[in-house]
């Protein structure tokens, strides 16, 4: 795996096209919008690679020591068989590779830590009845590893054409220390963990490199011709087919010319100093057996200084044709080979040369070459747009670059890919037998993520259905009802024009006859009867292709508007103070709670019974504030909620509020545990249903597939309260924190609720106002924008995650902080880096420092202490900027755990 400490973000992808690329008469034009995400798997828990099967099934292992196995028929995730393993230092499971006969044999191939050997095995096991035979194990090959330090232990496996296994290896070398970013070949005496001279460079030493082997039918494996060194040993390890690699944490073979191609993660030094260049990450390309510099060369063999690190003092430069190892470390020969340019590469700053990868953290990755093959039948496969391209991604940058290769696969061009579409640091990519590309997505940040998951990316050709989009505005009221109906964002992928036709169907008929409202695609209708109705938008193409999204609209009783006096939303909570809250509630039919405008506008006062109607809900969370669901499609969410944020659900739903509709927390509550609710919950969302949760029917939503509603249903009844929700009566009340509860939340979410009285028939009505209350003390990676650093994982980070991969004048903003409630910050950091300076600046990346603090190197990434800073009085609420600054060292600066906005004295 990459560093945590080399990972940072800022993406600005260019604008260079692809080649002109002759087409088959069958194929039209390249159209990028016919490529299409589809998330197969989510929940997925640190996955490494994945390997797709001849039948189409896909294959994919997580960290923590799990195979797992993904149908596309059967639409169905198992458990294939888990080996132990430790993931101390980035360790665990870590590379997959299916045998080229594998329909034939079961084979599956695995490196992996097992925890008792200080090293790496990879192993061949056989699948017996779909299950991961432990018996068959056979040990290819074991390598030791050095665990005094951290990390770089990479790892991936992927077959050659020929039946060769190829075989990523990390440097295994410290990055840190007193290198500086820039080679580490630190010679004293108890630095080996800080020598990459030991292992990258190191001809008996299998770190540092990319191995070739070709398996044999016994468990055991023969070097084939054509590795870097001889086949008795006489030189180094016959094994290996790279040298001078720092972390080949993802490689891959052109299927049709053999070449190896693998993303190297690059060193840290953010500018060009006395001991060398600035660090580079690198995709290279193996066309034969070489090696590629790592640690005295980078990118296009710029060298580094030989370095003295008892007195610091700095030596000549390495040779990139006459590379000498003479480091006390080495094991192997002195006198290596040259060293090879890497193909592509690139800086954490915009780069001239290859200007498409834009700018930010740098962990690149190399996946799969792809040939177009006209008599492949499938209809999703990728066009000739992208035959002879090999497909390049960033993990740190998340984005993907398709590298149009000539015909002795030199760089033609660099095309950015689907760069309208967030990836989520994709980890690993290969196409299936289908020509559809699978990717693995790791999800966030950099230890298990909520929104990992398996994605395939298919090319649509033909009609392609429209999408509708329905909703409405005024929907609730007294008749007459005027209504305004809006399709904005219905569409049609293909441009076709689309007809438009509302219906209405009226709630409370056994069999309700729909009636034409309009067709027009944003109308205006008047409701002159009372009653509930449900309107159907239903949108069709020119090939009688059509799609269905519908809204409530109740007509007869107003919905009672209630909101809070007091707090405001964003306002601190405090142990020390009891939280007081206060409501307004109007409804036109039962009137006003607030006395003084009832007296004034001669409204009526709400009954003394209304505050058993009332109620405030007040639930402690942990984490940041959430943005909740029910808004715009996330690509990070689980497949069945963005199928539903797609659909009209949330017109009548909410997640833990009255809409229409229960809360989806009540259904889940009503059907956990019930082993047949699920597909009876189906069949109601597909056929519609009434009388189950109240007088207002849910119409047919025949516009999805059975899969799809079964994904949809199978998120809402996944839905757990995380805390217990505390109840409080009346419109004005205080709520009591202890000290405890202070502790563990990380924001209060008050939600106040009225429930009308109706309207006769009208079913109540209910009115809703939610807000949050913050911590004093905001974790960094909560801020509300993260500009450059990226949210990683550690041990002493408090809740776990902390902003690091830090750059001069990168940011982190917080909105809208009540500053009259402030008088100092105190910033929880750490450095191990250049350090530097955080400079509170108000409203804007340019506007006044508030409040500075220096953040000195404590030489640790993970010593986090406190620095406080006083803050100029404020009054009201403002933005505030925190930009990190270090103008003459401008990479790796720091981490910052959290911020706290004190109270003032």
């Amino acid at each position: 795996m990459p560093s945590s400490n080399l990972i940072c973000l800022l993406l600005c992808l260019g604008t260079v096209l692809a080649p002109f690329t002759t087409l088959t008469a069958e194929e039209p034009p390249f159209d990028p919008s016919r490529l299409e995400v589809t998330t197969l798997v989510t929940q997925l828990k640190q996955p490494m690679e994945l390997a797709v099967a001849p039948d189409g099934r896909i294959f994919y292992i997580e960290i923590q020591g799990q195979l797992k196995v993904y149908d596309p028929h059967k639409r169905q995730t198992d458990l294939v068989g888990e080996v132990v393993v430790t993931t101390a230092q980035e360790n665990g499971l870590i590379g997959l590779a299916l045998d080229p006969s594998f329909e034939d044999n079961h084979w599956i191939y695995l490196q992996y830590s097992p925890p008792e050997f200080s090293g790496q095995h990879v192993s061949r096991f056989t699948l017996v009845d779909g299950k991961l035979d432990m018996s068959s194990e056979k040990v290819l090959l074991k390598y030791e590893e050095q665990r005094l330090q951290c990390c770089h232990h990479a790892g991936s496996l992927e077959f050659g054409p020929d039946g060769c296994l190829f075989i990523g290896t990390g440097d295994n070398t410290h990055p840190h220390g007193d290198s500086h970013g820039y080679a580490p070949i630190d010679e004293r005496a108890d630095k080996f963990p800080w020598d990459a001279q030991k292992s990258s460079s190191n001809t008996r030493s299998y770190n540092g490199k990319v191995l070739r082997i070709r398996p044999l039918a016994d468990g055991t494996y023969e070097v084939p011709d054509g590795n870097l060194f001889p086949k008795d040993g006489s030189q180094g390890h016959p094994e290996i087919y790279v040298m001078g690699c720092r972390n080949p944490w993802r490689i891959n073979v052109d299927q049709k010319t053999g070449y190896l191609y693998w993303g190297e993660v690059g060193p840290d030094a953010g500018g060009d100093g006395p001991r060398g260049p600035r660090g580079y990450d690198e995709i290279n390309q193996a066309k034969k057996a070489g090696n590629f510099g790592w640690p005295y060369f980078i990118a296009d063999n710029q060298a580094y200084h030989d370095v003295d690190f008892a007195t610091e003092k700095i030596g000549a430069k390495f040779d990139p044709a006459h590379p000498v190892n003479e480091s006390p470390n080495n094991t192997g020969i002195r006198e290596l080979p040259p060293a090879t340019e890497a193909f592509i590469y690139y800086p954490g700053a915009a780069f001239e040369k290859f200007p498409e990868v834009g700018s930010g953290g740098r962990t690149a990755c190399a996946g799969p070459s792809y040939d177009f093959d006209a008599a492949n039948p499938s209809t999703t496969k990728f066009p000739p747009h992208f035959n002879r391209c090999l497909f390049v991604y960033e993990w740190s940058r998340h984005w993907i670059l398709a590298v149009h290769l000539t015909g002795d696969s030199e760089i033609a061009s660099l095309e950015p890919f689907m760069p309208d579409h967030k990836f989520t640091r994709p980890v690993d990519m290969q196409f299936g037998p289908d020509g559809a590309l699978y990717m693995l997505e790791y999800g966030e940040t950099w230890g298990v993520n909520d929104d990992a998951k398996l994605v395939r990316i298919d090319y649509v050709r033909g009609n392609r259905p429209p999408s509708a989009v329905a909703s409405a505005e005024n929907n609730t009221g007294k008749q007459p009802l005027a209504v305004r109906l809006f399709s904005n964002g219905t569409k049609d992928k293909d441009g076709d024009d689309l007809k438009y036709a509302w219906y209405a169907h009226r709630a409370g008929e056994e069999k309700p006859t729909p009636q034409l409202l309009s067709n027009d695609a944003n109308p205006e209708i008047t409701f002159e009867e009372a009653g509930v109705f449900n309107v159907e938008l239903k949108v069709t193409d020119p090939q009688g292709a059509e799609a269905i999204a519908s809204v409530p609209v109740i007509v007869g009783n107003a919905r009672p508007q209630v909101s809070f006096v007091s707090p405001r939303d964003g306002d601190f909570f405090d142990s020390l103070a009891a939280i007081h809250y206060q409501l307004k509630v109007n409804d036109v039919e039962d009137g006003t709670s607030d006395f003084e405008e009832a007296d004034e506008t001669g409204a009526p006062e709400i009954d003394l019974e209304a505050p058993r109607r009332t109620a405030v809900n007040m639930t402690l969370g942990t984490g940041s504030i959430p943005r909740g669901p029910g808004g715009d499609v996330s690509d990070n969410d689980p497949v069945g909620l963005r199928l539903m944020k797609k659909s009209d659900c949330f017109n009548c739903h909410a997640v833990d509020g009255l809409r229409v509709g229960p809360p989806f927390l009540k259904v889940a509550e009503k059907y956990r545990g019930n082993a047949e609710a699920l597909e009876a919950s189906v069949k109601r969302v597909r056929e519609g249903s009434a009388g189950v949760w109240g007088k207002v029917p849910m119409l047919p939503h025949s516009q999805h597939s059975i899969e799809e509603i079964r994904d949809m249903v199978a998120w809402v009844y996944s839905l757990e309260k995380d805390n217990a929700v505390r109840v409080f009566d009346g419109f004005v009340g205080n709520i009591e924190l202890t000290d405890a509860e202070v502790e563990k939340a990380g924001y209060v979410q008050l939600e106040a609720s009225y429930r009308d009285l109706g309207a006769g028939e009208i079913p109540p009505l209910v009115g809703t106002a939610k807000l949050f209350l913050r911590q004093r003390k905001i974790e960094a990676e909560a801020a509300d924008e993260i500009n450059g650093p990226r949210t990683l994982g550690g041990h002493t980070a408090s809740d776990g995650k902390f902003l690091g991969a830090i750059n001069h004048n990168h940011f982190a903003r917080f909105n809208q902080i009540p500053l009259d409630r402030v008088g100092s910050l105190t910033l929880r950091v750490t450095s191990a880096g250049s350090g530097g300076r955080i400079e509170a600046r108000l409203d804007s990346l340019d506007g006044p420092v508030i409040a500075s603090a220096l953040v000195e190197v404590n030489g640790s990434w993970d010593a986090f202490h406190d620095v406080t800073c006083p803050m100029e009085p404020q009054a009201g609420r403002h933005d505030i900027y925190l930009v990190f600054i270090n103008p003459e060292r401008q990479g790796g600066l720091m981490n910052l755990d959290s911020v706290t906005f004190a109270p003032s004295k």
